[in-house]
């Protein structure tokens, strides 16, 4: 039970800001009542719609998240979306606190003409779809022969492994199985992996490309220099990216069936070529220029505020502190920018946490005992509400009607999630 001086807090979003913001405030505000929103009926985010389907290790992070929602002073509101069921001056008018943790889900655009020819697809349309997320439905777009990969970081290389997997490697995920057949069924013949950076700088995980040579399938090669100029002091993420690169197109390593992979780095994208879809992709190479075939190409260089989104305004790019004003606050992406995975997310959740505890300590931020939280939100919006134990029927079902091979079966039709949360 609240009392009149409970801070009643609103978290705006679900993944793992949002979900280590909840668990921060709990240490920095011990009596504080919190409401998590989401416009999703499930929980989760960025780990449930963004993690690669075949990386269920990192997704187990969700198992402290269901903690959170189990305290009795945390209310899952699912289902709401902010913009459209309510409005931020009304959450505020409601709630002590606001925070903003909605993260940053549009593709950063390449900025380069043709970019907007089809076939160049944004690498969070394809992550996406193969999580059944239902802003994308059950398609998965088309790629044909010839896919050209522009990034180098761990979101590329979550695209560049699905292109090169077979079917038996997902065992255990939760991909959709009607999108893996239709990708399948005609896959990349050729894949090029293009980074601007250097092979030692070009960002990716060192274990995710360990990954990716280990595997059974594709042939690498590389026309561009991986190791570093002699004598160069490389830290370990960097040494760790040679080694694992180099692995990759070394002439021991066996040749499989699959696409032929090129990695090229050091190269800057010019334009995309092609009249009324993607036929190819002119680079600079320092003073060459250099062309390559593409069917369709995926851009994984980074993520923006969606410009529809009722909150674009309020995101930010590298801000240093969490406060827009007292009683409203950011966290995450939506703070910082589209900077660091997962687990950074849960140090800048305590550093918006404590902002918040230092404003109620020294009354820049008053809990008023009029504020009325969830509670306060029209009948009509308490009513569409998913609920927590709302949400684990909705889990329940995935996980029972699961394919054999694979953990849950999500589905991508928003609607039918939320009949089967309030037990349709």
């Amino acid at each position: 039970m609240s009392s009149p001086t409970t801070p009643k807090i609103a978290v705006i979003g679900s993944g793992p800001s949002g979900c280590y913001l909840a668990q921060s405030l709990l240490r920095a505000v011990p009596s504080c009542e919190i409401t998590v929103l989401d416009r999703l009926a499930s929980p989760f985010g960025l780990v449930r719609y963004g993690v690669a389907a075949d990386h269920q290790h990192t997704k187990a992070i969700t198992r402290q998240f269901d903690r959170l929602f189990q305290h009795e002073a945390v209310r899952f509101a699912g289902g709401i979306e902010v913009g459209r069921d309510v409005s931020l001056a009304q959450l505020r008018e409601l709630f002590d606190a606001v925070v903003i943790a909605t993260g940053l889900t549009a593709d950063r655009e390449l900025g380069i003409p043709g970019a907007e020819l089809p076939g160049v697809i944004g690498a969070g349309a394809i992550t996406r779809a193969l999580n059944a997320h239902p802003d994308e439905g059950a398609r998965l777009p088309q790629l044909g022969s010839d896919v050209v990969v522009i990034g180098g970081g761990n979101v590329a290389l979550d695209v560049l492994r699905f292109l090169v997997k077979d079917r038996d490697a997902y065992e255990g995920s939760d991909i959709p199985d009607e999108l893996l057949d239709s990708y399948l069924e005609a896959p990349a013949a050729r894949v090029t992996l293009v980074s601007r950076s250097a092979a030692a700088d070009s960002k990716g995980d060192p274990q995710m490309l360990k990954e990716l040579a280990a595997l059974p399938r594709a042939a690498y090669a590389s026309p561009d220099p991986v190791d570093p100029v002699p004598d160069a002091q490389l830290d370990r993420a960097a040494a760790g990216r040679v080694a694992a690169i180099s692995e990759m197109i070394a002439a021991s390593r066996p040749r499989f069936d699959g696409p032929e992979v090129t990695l090229r780095f050091g190269l800057t994208p010019l334009r995309v070529l092609g009249e009324h879809r993607v036929e190819g992709v002119e680079f600079t190479a320092g003073d060459q220029v250099v062309v390559v075939p593409a069917t369709a190409v995926v851009t994984a260089i980074g993520f923006a505020a969606r410009k529809d989104h009722a909150l674009a305004a309020l995101t930010a790019s590298g801000a240093e502190t969490g406060r827009i004003e007292p009683g409203l606050y950011r966290t995450g992406w939506a703070k910082r920018g589209p900077r660091g995975a997962i687990p950074e997310n849960r140090a800048c959740a305590k550093e918006v946490a404590d902002e918040i505890a230092a404003d109620l300590a020294d009354g820049s931020l008053p809990a008023s005992p009029s504020t009325l939280g969830f509670e306060g939100l029209p009948a009509e919006v308490r009513d569409r509400a998913i609920g927590y134990e709302q949400w684990l029927r909705l889990d329940e079902h995935e996980r029972s009607v699961a394919p054999s091979g694979r953990v849950r079966h999500k589905l991508p039709d928003h609607d039918r999630m939320i009949a089967i949360a309030r037990g349709a």
